[in-house]
C-alpha cells in the first residue's frame, strides 16, 4: 500500500472518479438525453442539483473509506446501514456492478453497429477482453488506466459540444416546444436528479472506497470529490447543451453525439468515437474490479477465475441491446440505490454529530 499510496494524488482521484462513471451512456449522450434533455431548460437545473450531490456524496465515500480502512464497499454499506440494510444495498451494488458492465460491452457493439458498420459481437467482445486484462493487473492498472483516459475524455466532450454552439446555437424558445417529458426515464426533473446520481454513485461507490487507504492525507480525497463532481457536471452539461442545439432528431440515435459530432466533421466524428470507446473502457474497468472485489481479493488465485467467468457472462447479457440497458436498467438501479444514499447521508450526520469510536470491520 505505502508505494501506491505516495503515488495517488488529487488527480488520480479526480479521476477515477469521473472515470469511472463516464462509460458508454454518459459518453454516447444516451445517458443525459434520457435524464436531462427530454426536460428541456429544467433538465439544466437537474444537472446542477446532480453536480452538487456529486461532490457532497463522493466525500462521504472517500472519507469513509479512509476511516473504516475499506477494501471494498461492503464494509462502509454495513457501517451506515447495519446489517440487514447493508446486506440489501450491498447486493443492488453488486448487481448493478454486473449490470453496467454488460451496459458498457452492449453500448460497444452499439458503436461497432451504429458508426463503424462492423459486428455488434465483435464490438462487444474486444471491450470484455481489454477490461478482463487491464483489471487482472489489480487496483493500480485501474488507476493508471482511467487517469490517461479521462482528459482525452472530458476535452472531446467539451470540444464538441463548444463547437456545436457555435456551429447551432440552441433555439430555447422552439427548445420549449418540443421537449417531451413523458419520455424521460422517470417523471419529474428533481427525481431524475436524484436518480440519476444515485444509479451512477452504485457503480461509483465500489472503487472509491478502496482508494480511501490509498491517500496521503484527507484533503486529497476532499479535493479529489470536488475536482471530481464538477467535473461530471461540466461534462454532463455540454452534453446536454449539445443535444438541446439538435433536438429532436437526436433522440432518433443509440449514440445521439455521434450525430451531433456527424453534423460538424467527418474527423472530429472519428475522434470522438474513439473518446467514447475510451469512456467506455474506463467505467467496464472499474464495474469488473468492483464486481470481482465484492467476492474476492487480488493476488488470490480465484480472482482471476472471478474474473474471465463475470466477463464471460456479461458478454452473454450484453446482447440485450444498450438502449434498452439504459432505459430500463439504470432508472430501476436508481430507485434501488435511493437506500444507498440514506444510509450515507446518514453515517455521514452520525460522524459528525455523534463521537464515534475506532471502527473494527467484521471480515
Amino acid at each position: 500500500m505505502g508505494k501506491e499510496a505516495e503515488t495517488l494524488t488529487t488527480f488520480n482521484v479526480a479521476a477515477v472518479y469521473i472515470g469511472t462513471l463516464v462509460g458508454a451512456g454518459f459518453a454516447s449522450g444516451q445517458e443525459v438525453l434520457q435524464f436531462f434533455s427530454f426536460f428541456g431548460l429544467t433538465g439544466i437545473l437537474a444537472l446542477a442539483a446532480a453536480t452538487v450531490m456529486f461532490v457532497f456524496y463522493g466525500m462521504i465515500v472517500l472519507e469513509l473509506g479512509r476511516r473504516l480502512k475499506a477494501d471494498s464497499h461492503r464494509e462502509i454499506m454495513r457501517y451506515v446501514g447495519g446489517p440487514w440494510l447493508g446486506s440489501i444495498v450491498d447486493a443492488v451494488i453488486t448487481f448493478f456492478l454486473f449490470g453496467a458492465l454488460t451496459a458498457m460491452a452492449a453500448g460497444t457493439g452499439a458503436v461497432f453497429t451504429e458508426q463503424l458498420g462492423l459486428s455488434g459481437v465483435l464490438g462487444s467482445l474486444v471491450m470484455i477482453a481489454i477490461t478482463l486484462l487491464t483489471v487482472l493487473l489489480g487496483i493500480q492498472g485501474l488507476i493508471n488506466a482511467i487517469s490517461f483516459v479521462v482528459p482525452v475524455l472530458l476535452i472531446s466532450v467539451l470540444g464538441v459540444s463548444v463547437a456545436t454552439l457555435l456551429v447551432t446555437p440552441p433555439d430555447f424558445d422552439a427548445i420549449s416546444r418540443v421537449t417531451q417529458p413523458a419520455r424521460a426515464v422517470v417523471p419529474y426533473w428533481p427525481l431524475a436528479a436524484v436518480n440519476y446520481v444515485s444509479y451512477n454513485l452504485v457503480i461509483g461507490v465500489p472503487v472509491l472506497a478502496s482508494l480511501g487507504l490509498l491517500a496521503k492525507h484527507p484533503g486529497i480525497l476532499r479535493r479529489g470529490a470536488v475536482y471530481g463532481g464538477l467535473g461530471l457536471g461540466i461534462g454532463a452539461l455540454a452534453i446536454n447543451l449539445a443535444l438541446l442545439a439538435n433536438f429532436p432528431e437526436v433522440a432518433r440515435y443509440q449514440i445521439p453525439m455521434a450525430y451531433v459530432v456527424a453534423q460538424l466533421s467527418p474527423v472530429m466524428r472519428v475522434v470522438y468515437i474513439i473518446a467514447l470507446l475510451a469512456a467506455i473502457y474506463s467505467t467496464a474497468v472499474g464495474c469488473l474490479y468492483g464486481f470481482v472485489n465484492r467476492f474476492t481479493d487480488h493476488g488470490r488465485p480465484a480472482f482471476t477465475w472471478w474474473v474471465i467467468v463475470t466477463s464471460v457472462f456479461a458478454f452473454g447479457a450484453s446482447q440485450f441491446g444498450f438502449t434498452n440497458l439504459v432505459r430500463v436498467l439504470y432508472p430501476a438501479v436508481g430507485y434501488a440505490g435511493l437506500l444507498m444514499l440514506a444510509g450515507l447521508l446518514y453515517g455521514y450526520l452520525k460522524e459528525r454529530l455523534v463521537p464515534q469510536p475506532a471502527y473494527k470491520p467484521k471480515k
